[in-house]
């Protein structure tokens, strides 16, 4: 078997361009990327547009920025620019440019068609699990670790059953080992929530250290940057489902919903206050939940 050697092909997802300002999520691409690895994987080489806008767009509104309007047609033209991507009308017998400025409707109209580029498809196909090692770079870099499993079953990547080469790139800074301890002493070990604070003997069961703004966007492993959740709620506060104010009171997504188990669970903290670390220089930073109210939750909270 041809080992995938190829250290630049790797590197190229690990550097996709997306665009940047200032802090601001933008994963247009690798979701793009992450759909078209599912499909890769299960022999579609091949991505129309026409066929597969409608899919990038739930991506995009399921673990995207909420926006009110979505352009599907950026990152399925854009993700050429770092060479791991090509698009073509069906006929293949036109190339159309990165920087074309095409609109979804002209898009469609010309039959577009995305495919990963032949060397790309060649280090695939040499060794197939380079697909999992390039999913979990994506994922490592643009997403935060508990929506990971969410992500893979969107786009078709069972994560059982994807077997990665250890190719990653080395993080960009080593993770705080002691970060998970610190959050959830500072909590008192209790969902500062619903105030879970299960025990076996004396190991915690279903309580996390949520990031408030995610390591992947330079969020610190700091305990004003935590938060103690159980795992339900955690992965809640991941996908956007609720947020903070600045003083702390809990703000439930519009766009949230569900049947009595939801009123249960979380409609019921809405407009509540959520529970304080102990110590008052612990409390949520103010910068951090901004950036969680404005990257990551989802539309506008309910009325109060």
């Amino acid at each position: 078997m041809q080992e995938i050697s190829q250290p630049s092909i790797l590197q190229r997802f690990h550097a996709l361009k997306v665009w940047q300002r200032g802090d601001e999520r933008a994963p247009h691409k690798p979701l793009l990327a992450l759909l078209a690895l599912g499909l890769y994987s299960r022999g579609v080489r091949e991505v129309p547009f026409v066929q597969y806008e409608s899919k990038l767009n739930e991506l995009l509104r399921e673990f995207g920025p909420w926006r009110r309007t979505l352009y599907p047609e950026m990152p399925f033209l854009r993700l050429q620019s770092d060479d791991v991507w090509q698009v073509q009308t069906q006929d293949a017998t036109d190339r159309i440019a990165p920087n074309a400025a095409l609109t979804k409707t002209q898009l469609r109209k010309l039959d577009a068609v995305g495919r990963f580029s032949d060397d790309v498809q060649r280090a695939f196909d040499a060794d197939p699990r380079a697909i999992g090692a390039v999913a979990h770079m994506l994922l490592d870099a643009h997403f935060a670790d508990s929506i990971h499993d969410d992500i893979l079953d969107a786009v078709g990547l069972a994560p059982e059953s994807l077997t990665s080469l250890d190719l990653r790139e080395p993080a960009r800074t080593r993770r705080n080992a002691y970060f998970r301890d610190n959050v959830l002493r500072a909590y008192e070990y209790r969902c500062a929530l619903c105030d879970l604070d299960m025990r076996i003997c004396n190991r915690t069961v279903g309580l996390e250290a949520a990031h408030i703004k995610w390591f992947q966007f330079e969020g610190p492993d700091t305990v004003e940057n935590g938060i103690a959740l159980c795992c339900l709620h955690h992965k809640l506060f991941d996908m956007g489902a609720f947020t903070l104010a600045d003083d702390r009171r809990v703000l439930v997504s519009e766009k949230a919903h569900g049947s009595r188990q939801f009123e249960q669970i979380l409609l019921r903290h809405h407009g509540g206050q959520l529970n304080a670390p102990v110590q008052r220089e612990h409390h949520p930073s103010h910068s951090f939940v901004a950036w969680h109210r404005d990257q990551v939750f989802r539309g506008r909270p309910r009325p109060l």
